[in-house]
């Protein structure tokens, strides 16, 4: 499981890193020929975008705050409920399939790694599905030597 989680963020992380970029790099008045939305709302959903895919992989490699990852996954769900809205709404029809089917993706990455595989801080991964629980603290005194 732990596998197909980490391919599904790296594709996740691509399309996003790619999409979000895109919106951060044409300039304004091309970008809302194709959509009609405000300049600066497009360029937000593009910051919003290349965070998300930062946050799907950075704390999984880096081992810092891995608790991060279903955050940025959810954050994506958000974006991508709002891109196929604005596709049914927009008379994309069958097109909403595709943000459709990307939003069920980081669904699957935030359920993942949230209950099913979720990253261990500092020590690796929990590969066998179950949460690795933390060391418990040690309660008696320590001896003075």
């Amino acid at each position: 499981m732990s596998y197909a989680l980490w391919i599904d963020q790296g594709l996740l992380a691509l399309l996003f890193l790619f999409t979000g970029g895109i919106k951060l790099i044409l300039p304004l008045d091309l970008l809302t020929k194709q959509m009609p939305l405000p300049g600066l709302f497009v360029r937000f959903v593009g910051v919003a975008e290349v965070f998300g895919a930062l946050g799907l992989i950075l704390p999984g490699v880096l081992r810092i705050r891995p608790s991060l990852t279903p955050l940025a996954a959810a954050g994506l769900v958000v974006v991508m409920v709002g891109a196929t809205g604005f596709t049914l709404a927009t008379g994309g029809g069958a097109l909403a399939v595709i943000p459709l089917v990307v939003g069920l993706g980081a669904a699957f990455v935030g359920y993942g790694r949230w209950r099913l595989v979720p990253h261990v801080a500092g020590g690796g991964f929990a590969s066998t599905g179950t949460r690795v629980a933390a060391r418990p603290a040690t309660t008696g005194s320590t001896p003075d030597c």
